[in-house]
């Protein structure tokens, strides 16, 4: 028994030392990867005069889909801004062609990108917070520390992710519309929204319904993409949805980002885990 006990006391006396190395040194280690990383991805989202390098270059991008060429187009991707966008498209009814650009005085704030960017940068202040000089003391103010950083990070990824469900009252409302010059036919919808690594545009084209019409009248509900045939009421008409066109482009520095969030995430989760086996060796241990 004396034997047992002895080496119980060897064996708990050995990883208390391990655990005090993961505190002050693995730790440290762990945060000093995470911050290099999500300075990194803290780059891909350089808005124009915020940085020592000047302002966020202006980014072109070519518009397509394997399944239409009803819309051909270019956006210009600055920072977390449209600068412009210049999009064609034929209409299905006559075949004329329509041109669509922005007026020359705005740009459209992509929320996603922004509100991503922000969620990074706060991830990069709760690890600032605990520099070299900082000691932890338990294991539970790590997996705290941990779990703080991972909403942000997770918060950041589903920005980019989960674009947003719209009603498409929202989308005739939304500032958009009137991003263009000329102004947008009545007869015509525009959404423009990040979906993982690629920045999309979706245009709508609408018809009446006449009063008159016997189609059973239902309101759309929210959704990233309607489909023809969804219905909606603005102003005193109720309009249907006749065509969707959606074209996009692959935007590499949004992969990057994706990219360098799934690492950091990883990192974290492999640090709580090794928290977690000292802390279950404290409280299964049998003394």
């Amino acid at each position: 028994m004396a034997t047992a006990m002895a080496a119980t006391a060897a064996e708990r006396a050995v990883l208390e030392e391990e655990f005090r190395w993961l505190l002050h040194a693995e730790v440290h280690a762990v945060l000093r990867q995470l911050q290099d990383i999500l300075k990194e991805a803290s780059l891909r989202f350089t808005l124009p005069g915020s940085g020592t390098e000047g302002p966020a270059k202006q980014e072109n991008f070519i518009l397509g889909s394997c399944g239409t060429d009803q819309v051909k187009g270019v956006l210009t991707l600055q920072g977390d801004a449209l600068s412009q966008a210049d999009v064609n498209l034929k209409m299905p009814r006559n075949n004329q062609l329509l041109h669509l650009a922005f007026r020359e005085d705005k740009q459209w704030k992509l929320q996603q990108i922004q509100d991503a960017r922000n969620h990074v940068s706060q991830a990069i202040y709760l690890l600032a917070n605990r520099d070299e000089n900082y000691q932890f003391k338990t294991g539970a103010e790590v997996l705290k520390l941990m779990d703080a950083v991972m909403l942000q990070l997770t918060r950041a990824r589903n920005r980019l992710t989960t674009p947003a469900t719209l009603t498409l009252p929202e989308i005739a409302a939304s500032g958009l519309t009137r991003m263009f010059a000329p102004s947008l036919p009545s007869d015509l919808l525009v959404n423009v929204y990040v979906n993982l690594n690629k920045l999309c545009l979706t245009v709508y084209q609408l018809h009446a319904l006449q009063p008159s019409s016997t189609k059973n009248f239902r309101p759309a509900g929210g959704s990233v993409l309607h489909s023809p045939g969804a219905m909606f009421e603005w102003g005193a008409q109720r309009l249907e949805v006749s065509h969707v066109h959606k074209v996009e482009c692959v935007v590499p520095w949004l992969n990057d980002a994706l990219v360098y969030f799934t690492v950091s995430l990883q990192l974290c989760q492999q640090l709580k885990d090794k928290i977690s086996v000292f802390s279950s060796y404290w409280s299964y241990r049998p003394f």
